[in-house]
């Protein structure tokens, strides 16, 4: 889609109206409507979002591995009753992997059959007005946001893309425009709602942060993690779900490489579950230690510890 200048005062875009669920008129209530699309949000949490949604603001979203943050955007997709576009980010991360690319073998094709079809140099002009329409255009991630509305917009993992990529963001989020030189200014018709990731393997810049609406995702306490194991796996019993996240409460006090998240309690539960357990015992805890310790290291610790203990204090915790 393109179009015009449409900006506000100071060369901005003019401020985007709030995208709230019907009936949603706090973070209480999106909180709700979070839980039914089974994600347990923190009233912090549930603020953020809120916010988010409300001031159509990037919600920059850090935190360990495993605490929740991804999930969120797939809520937030869920209850909005919108596509999740997903752009992960990696080293080396460019303009033509993020935001588009042209499709080069298609425009090879076009260029034989208009030779095929006899076209001169008289209508080289024109055929070089061809080749790059919109039908050549592929859209990565970032645009396909901006050209559906409304969309949610996951920018995965941002803190292992490269400095060049943070800025290039910038100018996208700043103006939630993209420039194609030879087609002119893609412009959202809604801007899509854009939450970003990041595990602070390094320091996002101060630029980017500004842009969003900032919270930090801790690990659940206690009853709120028993509550979304619960949540997401209804099948479990009571007593393995607090035993499997009480245990993994007493391997984030150790000294592990990879502290597990709430997505190792889900991984662990299912598991022990699969084996037909309803309770923590020593043996079982032993033989599924790869679905909650990713490190040959951490797992050597824990049992240096001795699983069995793990598991006593864990029983004894639920």
């Amino acid at each position: 889609m393109r179009s015009s200048d449409t900006s506000g005062a100071g060369g901005q875009p003019p401020p985007a109206p709030a995208l709230l669920p019907p009936g949603v008129t706090d973070p209480a209530g999106l909180a709700t409507e979070l839980e039914r699309a089974g994600y347990l949000a923190d009233d912090g949490l549930a603020t953020a979002a809120y916010l988010t949604l409300a001031l159509r603001r990037p919600l920059l979203l850090e935190g360990d591995a495993g605490v929740g943050k991804t999930a969120v955007a797939h809520a937030l997709a869920d209850v909005l009753g919108a596509p999740l576009i997903r752009l992960q980010c990696y080293e080396g991360l460019d303009a033509s992997q993020a935001l588009y690319d042209w499709n080069f073998p298609a425009q090879v094709l076009h260029l034989r059959a208009a030779e095929a079809a006899g076209r001169g140099e008289g209508d080289a002009a024109a055929l070089e007005d061809e080749l790059y329409d919109r039908r050549f255009l592929v859209a990565r991630p970032i645009l396909q946001a901006l050209e559906t509305s409304p969309s949610v917009l996951l920018i995965d993992e941002v803190d292992r893309a490269d400095d060049e990529f943070e800025a290039l963001l910038l100018e996208v989020l700043s103006d939630v425009t993209i420039t194609v030189p030879e087609l002119g200014t893609i412009r959202a018709t809604q801007p899509p709602v854009v939450v970003l990731t990041s595990n602070r393997t390094r320091e996002v810049h101060d630029a980017l942060k500004r842009r969003c609406y900032y919270h930090w995702v801790e690990h659940p306490s206690f009853e709120r993690e028993v509550a979304i194991v619960r949540l997401r796996l209804p099948d479990v019993g009571e007593r393995l779900a607090r035993e499997v996240t009480s245990a993994v409460h007493v391997l984030r006090d150790q000294d592990l490489l990879k502290p597990p998240g709430v997505a190792e309690t889900l991984d662990w539960t299912q598991a022990l579950v699969a084996l037909g357990a309803d309770h923590l015992d020593a043996d079982r805890a032993a033989a599924t230690l790869g679905s909650v310790l990713k490190f040959r290291e951490d797992q050597e610790r824990v049992r240096s510890i001795d699983v069995g203990q793990l598991v006593i204090r864990a029983a004894a915790g639920g």
